[in-house]
């Protein structure tokens, strides 16, 4: 009789949504291909979900973290469908989705038919008092001038004031893409968050003209929620017909909890963080790595995950390979500030889910979204729920003030821009201190030499998360699941 195969151990270090994915991909492919395998998971926090935490509190459902996640990226729609969860997703209120840009202390509407800040209709360009005769004219030149040549990277910033000119950069294109970034786009890796500008510029000559030629070519849908072909992401977008955002009905932490219910019989290591990974000759068991906790105790694996922050993974391998581009991975804190009112006090209706403030407004919050328009599982209907962004990266003075005073500052620029005096009935803060990874110019390929020189180092070990291929949520999932299939491919290449 065979003996029986021996488990392999692999172990996943972080428990936010990267670390959770992976390990649920890991145990899942695992057990698809036959292959006995014991996933552990270390995360230095008691409390999982990484940035995700959702606070349900007196009917009101509020985001301390992400408050949304973009529905055509299908990674985060696949996995909802696999955790039986996809019923309980929840768009947008569809008469919540106009938005405002601050311009001088003064709330504009955002033009018609940008994508991702750049205009891809001339009409609503020329008719918005964001820009100035001049600014129009400067993005206009867009149609004309030649592409860069070359292939070298160079900031967001440089790229769209080269294409657009500096007063649509700040106005309107800063505020928009920095409020996915936190970032300075100066200073923002093009090739690694937006390479499809670079992209348009080179096919079609233009920017404009290939972002508007992207819109139309986007389909609502890949398939229809009734045909055979859809996968169970393209179900999902045909049913909520092109909502940009979706949420759950009871928050994000609706994920990270269904992840946990899957992971329960998981081998987990709470509130001790990983603190030395060695590395050697195989044991008696094929186990090459071991993972030392900050406790003491030693985990034996035949693989590691390792989904930590670029700071901590980099203190987790710089003794067996450079760590160069880990370390050029800024990160820049942020603070949100929910503020909840009476409805019969607060003394106006919204027409919109939000504004933006560009960062040469000078103002203290970057955003606020006006949560319970946008979102309508969000608040009771007798209360009224906005949500303030303060700090973005090179202003982040802000986020460490008292409490009181970060309130009284987010009051002020309320009271000046919406005219809202009102008095908050509860307010909630989260402060998430190097929260929001920055790429550099040249991210793309400093990344891709760094996983060479780990797989040639390091056979076995892989790294996945905000800090490498985007920040967003379904990025985070798509990644944990790639990392995941090749895990399992390498442990299933070595079987005896």
């Amino acid at each position: 009789m065979a003996a029986a195969e021996k488990p392999r151990t692999i172990v996943v270090v972080g428990g936010g949504i990267t670390g959770l994915a992976a390990a649920y991909y890991l145990r899942k492919l695992a057990g698809d291909a036959g292959l006995p395998a014991r996933v552990a998971i270390v995360e230095a926090s008691e409390r999982i979900g990484g940035k995700i935490d959702t606070l349900r509190k007196d009917g009101f459902v509020i985001e301390k973290g992400p408050d949304s996640f973009l529905a055509r990226k299908k990674a985060i729609l696949e996995l909802a469908a696999d955790l039986g969860i996809a019923d309980e997703l929840v768009p947008i209120n569809p008469s919540g989705k106009k938005s405002y840009i601050v311009f001088r202390g003064k709330l504009h509407p955002m033009p018609d038919g940008l994508m991702l800040g750049i205009p891809t209709e001339i009409a609503p360009m020329l008719g918005t008092g964001l820009l100035s005769p001049a600014g129009k004219l400067r993005a206009g030149l867009d149609f004309i001038l030649p592409a860069r040549k070359g292939t070298d990277d160079e900031s967001v910033g440089d790229f769209l004031t080269r294409r657009l000119g500096r007063e649509i950069v700040e106005r309107i294109a800063e505020p928009l893409l920095s409020g996915i970034y936190a970032a300075e786009l100066d200073k923002l890796s093009l090739m690694a968050t937006f390479p499809q500008f670079r992209e348009a510029e080179l096919r079609h000559g233009s920017l404009i003209l290939g972002m508007r030629r992207a819109v139309k070519r986007r389909p609502a849908s890949s398939a229809g929620s009734g045909s055979p072909a859809a996968s169970p992401a393209d179900a999902i977008l045909a049913r909520f017909k092109g909502a940009p955002f979706l949420n759950f009905r009871r928050g994000l932490a609706t994920i990270v909890e269904a992840l946990e219910r899957e992971l329960a019989d998981a081998e987990w290591r709470r509130g001790r963080k990983a603190a030395a990974l060695r590395a050697g000759a195989p044991d008696e068991s094929g186990r090459r790595y071991t993972v030392v906790l900050d406790d003491g105790e030693e985990l034996a694996a035949d693989a590691v995950v390792v989904t930590a922050p670029a700071y901590e993974a980099e203190a987790l391998l710089r003794d067996h390979v450079d760590c160069a581009m880990l370390r050029g991975v800024r990160y820049a804190s942020v603070a949100n500030v929910v503020l909840a009112f009476d409805k019969a006090s607060f003394g106006r209706e919204f027409n919109g889910s939000g504004f933006l403030v560009p960062r040469v407004e000078g103002r203290q919050i970057s955003a606020c979204t006006w949560t319970s328009t946008k979102w309508l599982h969000t608040s009771p209907p007798d209360k009224v729920l906005l949500r303030c962004y303060i700090g973005r990266s090179g202003d982040e003075d802000a986020v460490s003030l008292p409490d009181d005073q970060l309130i009284r500052l987010v009051r002020h620029d309320l009271a000046e821009l919406i005219g809202v005096t009102a008095e908050p009935v509860m307010t909630e803060i989260t402060r998430l201190y190097r929260s929001m990874p920055q790429y550099p110019v040249g991210h793309v390929e400093a990344m891709r030499e760094f996983k060479r020189k780990l797989a040639r180092a390091l056979p076995g070990v892989w790294t996945a998360g905000a800090a490498f291929d985007g920040i967003g949520l379904p990025d985070c999932i798509r990644q944990a699941k790639e990392t995941a299939e090749a895990a399992i491919r390498e442990l299933e290449g070595s079987r005896s």
